[in-house]
């Protein structure tokens, strides 16, 4: 699969206005963020992604993404 075209969108993220710069995929994002795709869920416009298509999923404008982080602990 082709890299796509490094853009410039504005997204929902977690509830709050967020600017992608770059790769608009969800992998891309997830590393952006320093978060560790295997502890994390996400959601796309209330669709729950698949790990399996993290690296495949691109994020468009005005997408709401909502990322939930699970941190271990005692």
């Amino acid at each position: 699969m082709p890299n796509p075209t490094p853009v410039s969108l504005q997204i929902t993220l977690n509830g709050d206005p967020y600017e992608i710069e770059g790769d608009p995929r969800l992998a891309a994002l997830l590393e952006r963020l320093n978060m560790k795709s295997s502890r994390v869920a996400v959601e796309i416009n209330q669709r729950i992604i698949p790990k399996a298509e993290f690296a495949a999923t691109e994020i468009k404008a005005g997408d709401s993404v909502e990322i939930i982080n699970f941190v271990g602990g005692g």
